[in-house]
Formats: C-alpha cells, sequence, structure tokens
C-alpha cells in the first residue's frame, strides 16, 4: 500500500469496515440509515511510547468505540487516526 502517512507515537491509522447494506434477513437498509462501522482494519502504526509498546500491527482487525478517532480523507479513501487505548479488541 503507498500511503505516504506515519502515525507518531501510539497513534494508529485505521480503514474502517463498509456500513452493511443488508440485514441479517435481507432487507436493503437505506443509506440514511446506516450506522458507523465500528470495526476496521490496521493500516499504518506509530512507534509507540517509550515505556507502552503498541500491541496492534498492520493487518490486524480491530473493534474500536462508536465516536473514536479522528476522520481524515486521503486519496479518496476515509481512514481514522486515533491513539491505540481507543481501540477495544483485536478480532
Amino acid at each position: 500500500m503507498g500511503l505516504n502517512i506515519k502515525p507518531l507515537a501510539d497513534r494508529v491509522l485505521v480503514e474502517p469496515a463498509p456500513a452493511e447494506t443488508k440485514t441479517a434477513s435481507g432487507l436493503i437498509i437505506p443509506d440514511n440509515a446506516k450506522e458507523k462501522p465500528q470495526k476496521g482494519t490496521v493500516v499504518a502504526v506509530g512507534n509507540g511510547k517509550v515505556d507502552e509498546p503498541l500491541t496492534v500491527k498492520v493487518g490486524d482487525t480491530v473493534l474500536y468505540g462508536k465516536y473514536a478517532g479522528t476522520e481524515l480523507k486521503l486519496e479518496g479513501t476515509d481512514y481514522l487516526i486515533m491513539r491505540e487505548a481507543d481501540i477495544l479488541a483485536i478480532i
């Protein structure tokens, strides 16, 4: 991947998973009713802090809080940059 961004310290760059377009029963969800995804893939990580190394690595699929991180758009793709502490779990 040719991203030209390197998060600092304990920050992580996450590409959110696409929002669900259908329910489990097959109903199509309209755009205005779609929920913000809370799952994504780590695409870049910082170096961590001196006394706290990072536990996530590039390629991990993670769960994060609904309002975690700062949204940004790079080369037409949406990303979230957040502290590792905002990540709830690695799945």
